[in-house]
């Protein structure tokens, strides 16, 4: 089996890479453990522009629509609606097995199995399986998470964050009706947590920040999530992921290219992750279509300009003595909150 470029990584960016690759006309074959449905710890919001580049690539999810973001705090609130199309809550399950049954479609092959060996000339990229199989191929795109084990191999991982800076990711689910078709976002002391409507029975809550945390200790802490809670049964157990903070020397060492959270994440507190990896997936194909590994550096850094500045004065902010100001000058400044929103969410 000698494809035209392999993928690392089944999760939703390594399957769009897939599915961007048959749309170009490109053998591919995609490398991954798991089999099923994979789970992870995620706000589980797509914002409009990730749900227009999933109906680019023909995946529809079903879900819950969303109207737009509100931030909460004790004392304030403020809301921005979508300007032109809404967004829509998705359960990370059902996302996933949407994105697998859209690459089986379009005749992706895959191998379940570990990436454990990589070596690469000028011409060609040699990867050994934990199957024992050995693939070349021309071009490797490795989407395969936060930790990257193919970031790693090529030496590209960048300066780690000081473990009291460090952020982290919890989400579960509760089994309630939702009260509102926004992503409401509560900032409580040292945390924030995310409420994302996934169906009409069903509401996911992600809270991000310093260990330790606790879902349930950082909801109890928000009497309006609290109270709409009560008495709420969970239908998942928690689940994580972190350090948030992950950094990559480069997106490229010579014909491997790193796509979504494999090529550095900042965090999770925009929640623009899904649409900035599917505009990565996207780019890295047209690269390797085109033979440069350049033009895929180029754009990456064009594609995630925005999400990076505004995701990181954000996080330095709610690690600031300002934090507790966050909202209340959203509140006094709509029209500036809503081209946040707007921007991040294209």
């Amino acid at each position: 089996m000698n494809p035209q470029v392999v993928v690392v990584g089944g999760g939703p960016i390594g399957l769009a890479c897939a599915i961007e690759a048959r749309v170009d006309g490109l053998d591919v074959v995609l490398v991954e453990p798991r089999v099923g449905p994979i789970d992870k710890a995620c706000g589980e919001g797509l914002m409009p522009g990730a749900l227009a580049a999933l109906h680019r690539i023909g995946v529809d999810p079903p879900g819950r629509r969303l109207d737009g973001i509100a931030y909460i705090d004790a004392g304030s609130r403020v809301e921005h609606r979508f300007a032109d199309r809404p967004g829509r809550g998705v359960r990370r399950t059902v996302l996933h097995q949407a994105l697998a049954e859209r690459a089986a479609e379009l005749g992706a092959d895959r191998i379940h199995a570990k990436v454990t060996g990589l070596q690469q000339s000028a011409d060609v990229v040699e990867l050994t399986l934990s199957s024992g199989e050995t693939l070349r191929t021309p071009w490797v795109i490795a989407a395969d998470g936060l930790h990257s084990p193919v970031r790693r191999m090529l030496r590209l991982d960048g300066r780690s964050q000081p473990g009291t800076r460090r952020r982290f990711g919890l989400r579960k689910h509760f089994g309630v009706e939702p009260w509102t078709s926004l992503v409401e976002v509560h900032w409580a002391q040292g945390a924030e947590a995310y409420v994302t409507p996934v169906d009409e029975r069903t509401v996911g809550v992600a809270v991000l920040g310093g260990r330790p945390l606790d879902v349930d200790e950082v909801i109890a802490g928000i009497p309006e999530l609290s109270a709409r809670l009560d008495g709420v049964a969970s239908v998942t157990d928690p689940r994580g992921a972190g350090p948030l903070l992950q950094r990559a020397r480069s997106r490229s060492s010579g014909r491997v290219l790193l796509a979504g959270d494999a090529s550095g994440y900042v965090d999770a507190l925009t929640g623009e992750g899904m649409r900035v990896g599917f505009a990565q997936a996207r780019s890295a194909i047209a690269a390797v279509s085109a033979g440069d590994a350049e033009q895929y550096e180029r754009a990456w850094r064009t594609t995630t300009r925005d999400f990076r500045l505004l995701t990181s004065a954000l996080v330095v902010a709610a690690r600031s003595r300002f934090r507790s100001r966050i909202v209340p000058t959203a509140a006094r400044r709509p029209e500036l909150f809503g081209s946040i929103v707007e921007r991040l969410s294209r």
